[in-house]
């Protein structure tokens, strides 16, 4: 088994009330990304070092238990023993580390090691030196019979530092972190509030560094996250509220499109894609800095969907089909019903196409249909729309059915 140990015992440099490790970054507080942390490299058993149980660590005992884990809160380091086995391993974290967890889970995850950095690097970013050469990277794993020789030791060591010194005397391996994680951002001591604020955009922007932005609407969003995702999480707006947004966004955008308002109608559908990007990209930031258990919005596939349906709506509202005499009943549906089928269709047949993501964009979607319903003839770019998707499906099918090209001599190979 696994066994955690985290310490919210060190005050925030300048702020003797206030505690390292409850410095916030991204609306959590620091040592509720290191429980995440924990519970990502196995720990079933997470101990807290406190003077006292608090509000703060009440609320970290119901995360913990809600990942399956279970939760102890010591005052000495002494109470450490009876908690860890000899055969168990104990994870140590240094208060106030904030590291990618990915960066973390390669370094820590295959047995026994102790972090560490070059004295000359560590010690001015407030990492603890271990000897002349080396300083602690704030995180280890060690061998659980290691805990027995704290009870040597006085009662107001600092576990922590103890364990420190007690894994180099036991020659527990030592790992050099990659100079790289630190020039990053990836791997830093966040030691008072200024630091956490200035922590907090270079924070944001590498969890959002994997997400696939290869349209305008997709670039936006992502650019809104990492401007403005700082600040909406400091303050506690969770991506769920956002997502209410896009929501209340849509719903406007239907009524404006029953009163007769298309354009402003598509409009505000845009807008309300984009609102959605926006929370589900704060999602995933929530989810890759393991901050949240969830594994997302169940219904983010279906609000796609329902999106789609509001814009084939708008289209069939928009048309000026039903005012010619004798055109049967729902004839104007029939366009947009296509367009919109189209799209999602060429969208499944060649997903790595540069331009393909540009037909999953609805910001872009909405924006030429507010544009066609206010200055062309919709009903024509609508068809001309969907004849364009069809030459195109025609092209990307025919470039699949190209014979592949063999060289003499190759044996039949591909050349």
């Amino acid at each position: 088994m696994r066994v955690a140990l985290l310490s919210l015992m060190d005050a925030a440099q300048g702020e003797p009330q206030g505690l390292r490790g409850l410095l916030p970054i991204g609306g959590r507080s620091i040592l509720r990304h290191q429980l995440g942390l924990a519970m990502a490299l196995g720990c079933s058993r997470i101990v807290v070092l406190a003077e006292t149980l608090t509000n703060d660590l009440v609320a970290l005992q119901h995360a913990a238990e809600a990942g399956g884990a279970r939760f102890h809160v010591i005052a000495s380091a002494r109470a450490l023993a009876p908690l860890v086995a000899a055969e168990d391993e104990l994870l140590v974290l240094g208060e106030g580390l904030l590291a990618m967890p990915e960066d973390a889970l390669r370094l820590l995850g295959d047995g026994p090691v102790v972090l560490t950095l070059p004295v000359e690097t560590g010690l001015p970013l407030g990492f603890e030196r271990i000897d002349i050469n080396n300083a602690g990277a704030g995180a280890m794993l060690l061998p659980g019979k290691l805990i027995a020789a704290l009870g040597d030791l006085p009662g107001d060591w600092n576990p922590g530092s103890a364990l420190l010194r007690i894994a180099s005397q036991a020659r527990i391996i030592q790992r050099e972190l990659p100079a790289l994680l630190l020039d990053q951002g990836r791997w830093r001591l966040i030691r008072d509030e200024a630091e956490a604020h200035r922590a907090e955009p270079g924070w944001v922007r590498l969890h959002t560094a994997g997400a696939e932005v290869r349209s305008p609407g997709s670039w936006i969003a992502a650019g809104i996250v990492r401007m403005l995702g700082p600040a909406l999480l400091h303050a506690g707006t969770r991506p769920y509220v956002i997502a209410l947004g896009a929501v209340v966004m849509a719903l406007l955008g239907t009524g404006a499109g029953w009163f007769g308002w298309t354009g402003a109608g598509f409009a505000m559908l845009a807008v309300a894609w984009l609102v959605h990007q926006v929370a589900s990209l704060l999602a995933r930031v929530e989810r890759d800095s393991l901050i949240s258990w969830s594994d997302g919005a169940p219904l983010d596939h279906l609000a796609d969907w329902v999106l789609d349906g509001m814009f084939i709506t708008l289209c069939a509202w928009r048309s000026e089909i039903p005012a010619v005499t004798g055109v049967p009943w729902g004839i104007a549906w029939f366009p947009p019903v296509v367009l919109f089928m189209l799209l999602r269709l060429l969208q499944r047949l060649r997903p790595g196409e540069a331009w393909i993501w540009w037909l999953g964009d609805r910001f872009v979607i909405g924006a030429l249909l507010t544009v066609s319903s206010i200055l062309f003839p919709f009903d024509f770019v609508l068809r001309a729309l969907v004849i364009a998707l069809l030459v195109a499906g025609f092209l990307l099918a025919a470039k699949a059915d190209e014979p592949v090209r063999t060289s003499p001599g190759d044996g039949g190979r591909a050349a």
